[in-house]
């Protein structure tokens, strides 16, 4: 590899894509953090892959328990500590402290072969 190229981050495998359900979320911890670094959403056929932190206090976490990242309805991405309500498939913030603000997506994709698997867990979390 000449000194002009970059390795690309290869794959790190989530979860089987059965494992996220229509209407459902799931957290991840790919960097062994003990805890959930981000989550994903299955909307209308489509994975949708967000940081573990509402943009109200940059780092809280959403989820009241494990993997509890959608409302009561299963309708929207909830941030359980502010009240905060999400648009599942853009991450905007459509109620609560942070109106106007979006979530920090994640680039998360299904294999051919029905693995979830994300290419760079840190890309929206790295320190500028």
């Amino acid at each position: 590899m000449s000194s002009g190229q970059q390795s690309q981050p290869q794959p790190q495998l989530l979860c089987r894509s059965e494992m996220v359900a229509e209407g459902q979320s799931r957290g991840f911890d790919p960097l062994q953090l003990g805890c959930d670094s981000l989550f994903v959403v299955r909307r209308a056929g489509q994975l949708y892959g967000w940081r573990n932190a509402c943009p109200h206090i940059n780092g809280a976490p959403m989820a009241w328990r494990k993997d509890a990242y959608l409302d009561a309805a299963g309708r929207y991405i909830a941030c359980h500590a502010h009240g905060a309500l999400f648009e599942p498939d853009t991450g905007m913030c459509i109620q609560g402290p942070c109106v106007g603000q979006q979530l920090q997506p994640v680039d998360v994709s299904e294999t051919p072969d029905g693995n979830i698997v994300v290419v760079d867990p840190l890309q929206d979390n790295k320190k500028e």
